[in-house]
């Protein structure tokens, strides 16, 4: 048995199950908005891929995609404030609708960071789908589009957040205890 799998340093927050519902939903309701439009779908790697994808696959409308890779977290919990990019976003997003998708928006630090980047690129518009909304240490405004749920505190892990690259791999959701 893998070390990671007998730990009993987690617990179940949120469903695999659950998860799946909620991303079907999110997904219906980008279909809808962009019923006539074909928008850039840009994920914030690494955590974000398998919402990424389990989102693009429930879409109902053509998508282009592309990701950016950004962090502020290293190996610790808390932000280090300073952002890092490894990958940027490499089509041509300009007079086009972009819809950044991230995993888990926290001090909102680093969404922002890349929204004033892309916003040079000159797109059409900028939207945000976030799997999680953590409010507990948000330190600048971000406004969420699509938000698919939103959790107050504790340091989540599983469906591609990781603590130090550990744990992406569960499906579900758990918070470290």
């Amino acid at each position: 048995m893998l070390q990671d799998q007998k730990m009993n340093n987690r617990e179940v927050l949120i469903s695999q199950e659950t998860i799946q519902s909620r991303v079907y939903e999110l997904a219906q309701k980008i279909s809808s908005d962009y019923a006539d439009e074909e928008p850039i779908l840009i994920g914030i790697l690494n955590g974000v891929v398998f919402f990424f994808v389990d989102l693009v696959k429930a879409l109902t409308i053509p998508v282009t995609i592309d990701f950016i890779r950004a962090s502020s977290y290293g190996s610790g919990t808390v932000s280090k404030g300073a952002i890092t990019y490894s990958k940027d976003v490499e089509i041509n997003v300009k007079n086009k609708p972009v819809i950044i998708v991230e995993d888990i928006v926290d001090t909102g630090l680093t969404l922002n960071q890349i929204i004033k980047r892309i916003e040079k690129k000159g797109p059409k518009s900028i939207r945000i789908c976030a799997l999680i909304d953590k409010g507990e240490r948000r330190s600048e405004e971000v406004i969420l589009d699509y938000s698919g749920f939103q959790v107050e505190k504790g340091f989540l892990v599983g469906y591609g957040l990781d603590h130090d690259e550990r744990y992406r791999y569960l499906q579900d959701i758990f918070v470290l205890k």
